[in-house]
């Protein structure tokens, strides 16, 4: 029973491999240029490197508390 397990989980593992291998590659120095120039192109507009306005900050502290 064991074995019939840990064959199953291998077949299994070699059918994902097999769909695995069919996905289409890309090389690197094609798509870190494509993310450097992505990243360039909305850093003008991304929160995460200019912030967030505190107006319009919904995480902004809206008073504090006191525990005495």
């Amino acid at each position: 029973m064991a074995q019939d397990l840990s064959e199953e989980l291998l077949r299994m593992e070699v059918e994902q491999l097999k769909r695995e291998v069919k996905t289409p590659r890309a090389p690197i120095s094609r798509t870190g240029k494509e993310i450097k120039d992505h990243t360039e192109a909305y850093a003008g507009s991304d929160p995460l490197l200019r912030g967030v306005p505190e107006d319009r900050n919904p995480f902004k502290e809206k008073g504090s508390c006191v525990l005495s």
